[in-house]
């Protein structure tokens, strides 16, 4: 039998104010499934992605990628598992500075040990063919995110985590990247979920969860 490619096992997280987020949360997430993820600002959207990537832990509970207990890795085990795995699109972009695009592009590429001929292929999806030698500052927010979009993408990732991938783009672009995250993620046979506060790019996901403090509910 084929595992989960996430399971969530009765996860609790508070900040550290003592706010409590994320109560017995549990949830599994099947090999192949593109999922939204939507909610009240507050509600812990980004944190949830940041407990399955492993950048955050848990107070209690367990999060389990193919299977494999994040929490029973030690750190190498886990950096390995997140970089060949996992493909991650923040909202903050972390595009590297002194990197050219096409070698913030490559970096999973490189890290992976694979050939980096696919960053040029993925600069040229997200619409910025022929800027592989630009620097990060020579480009807009929207132009950062597309960045940050090719580079979770390219190394064909199993599990896709993107946080709001689509705030600083404009509805055209929005809808030629979010058909673009889909194909590359069913062409791929990946698993991805996405947080966003757009109805419409929620509505190019498979299925649509509301996160509440009862947990992960189905949209109504």
């Amino acid at each position: 039998m084929m595992n989960a490619a996430l399971e969530l096992r009765q996860i609790n997280k508070a900040y550290a104010n003592g706010r409590r987020v994320l109560s017995d949360l549990s949830y599994t997430l099947q090999a192949g499934e593109f999922v939204a993820v939507m909610g009240d600002s507050g509600v812990g959207k980004s944190t949830l992605l940041n407990l399955i990537a492993g950048l955050d832990a848990a107070d209690s509970g367990e999060v389990l990628i193919d299977g494999v207990a994040m929490g029973g890795l030690d750190d190498d085990a886990a950096t390995r598992l997140r970089r060949e795995k996992f493909g991650f699109i923040f909202q903050a972009f972390h595009v590297l500075p002194h990197l050219t695009l096409a070698q913030n592009v490559a970096l999973p590429l490189l890290l992976n040990h694979q050939s980096q001929e696919r960053a040029e292929q993925m600069l040229t999806a997200v619409g910025l063919a022929g800027r592989g030698k630009d620097f990060p500052r020579q480009l807009s927010g929207g132009e950062l995110q597309r960045v940050a979009i090719a580079r979770a993408l390219v190394h064909k990732p199993k599990l896709v985590l993107a946080d709001e991938p689509t705030g600083n783009l404009d509805p055209d672009t929005a809808r030629v990247i979010l058909m673009l995250l889909r194909a590359e993620i069913k062409a791929n046979g990946a698993s991805a979920i996405m947080v966003t506060h757009s109805e419409a790019a929620a509505a190019t996901a498979d299925r649509i969860l509301i996160l509440t403090r009862d947990g992960l509910v189905p949209a109504a």
